[in-house]
């Protein structure tokens, strides 16, 4: 990534939104990204979770092998498979397991399933990096703000600065995972490009602050974002009231 356009960012970003936090990044690629190597987890994990490391500045990588969750696996584009009575985990459950309620029966989680589409990335590694980390070489697919309702107030309307249609942003239902990297890459391979805003899958909220909602964007789009910064509302007055409260 050119390194005018990471500082110009990170210039605008202290200018407009003060001391919120930086958003981080992903991409995929075939070599390591000059990250750290993900700890092959012992057990079952959440991406979510692990994320807070890339938010507090560390660089990881991650490939098949590292991560566990069934859900992650497959959002993640590593697998086109789900576990055997996926749809009643995420259904009402059964005589085995107890299921997670957030669709109302097995019948209807199949036809949920069919219209998932699997990311083209097989056999690639999964770079994480903090945005103040990255490098010339490195070539982010999407962007990923953790942001506050002040700041995703101020992205959501960014992103729709020069759009005449409502709908440059949506939510799809979903993983927290699915919200951050599956929806987005698949953004970034169409023509418009929305962001997505996210995180409402409560079995992943406990890895993120209250208050806390995530604003997905591809880079392309978002490139487009920083060069309106300066001549959107964020130069009124309007903005200025909610820049202090940052």
């Amino acid at each position: 990534m050119k390194t005018e356009i990471k500082e110009t960012f990170l210039a605008l970003w202290k200018k407009y939104f003060g001391n919120a936090l930086l958003p981080i990044v992903f991409y995929y690629t075939n070599s390591d990204g000059g990250a750290e190597w993900a700890d092959k987890p012992r057990g079952w994990s959440c991406i979510i979770c692990e994320l807070v490391k890339v938010r507090n500045g560390k660089s990881l990588v991650y490939d098949a092998g590292r991560v566990t969750c069934g859900g992650g696996r497959r959002y993640l584009g590593y697998t086109d498979k789900m576990r055997p009575g996926f749809e009643d985990f995420l259904s009402c459950g059964n005589e085995k397991t107890e299921g997670e309620r957030y669709l109302r029966s097995p019948e209807l989680v199949k036809e949920f399933m069919k219209n998932q589409t699997i990311l083209p990335v097989s056999g690639m590694n999964l770079v994480f990096k903090r945005w103040d980390k990255l490098e010339e070489k490195d070539d982010p697919d999407v962007v990923i703000f953790f942001a506050t309702p002040d700041v995703l107030s101020g992205l959501f309307t960014l992103a729709n600065f020069d759009q005449s249609e409502p709908n440059g942003t949506f939510a799809p239902f979903g993983s927290g995972c699915s919200s951050i990297i599956h929806y987005p890459y698949l953004e970034s391979l169409s023509d418009r490009q929305r962001a997505v805003i996210g995180m409402f899958d409560p079995s992943a909220r406990k890895c993120v602050p209250d208050n806390t909602i995530t604003f997905a964007v591809p880079m392309k789009r978002f490139e487009k974002m920083i060069g309106y910064m300066e001549e959107s509302f964020l130069i009124t007055d309007t903005w200025s009231v909610i820049r202090k409260r940052l």
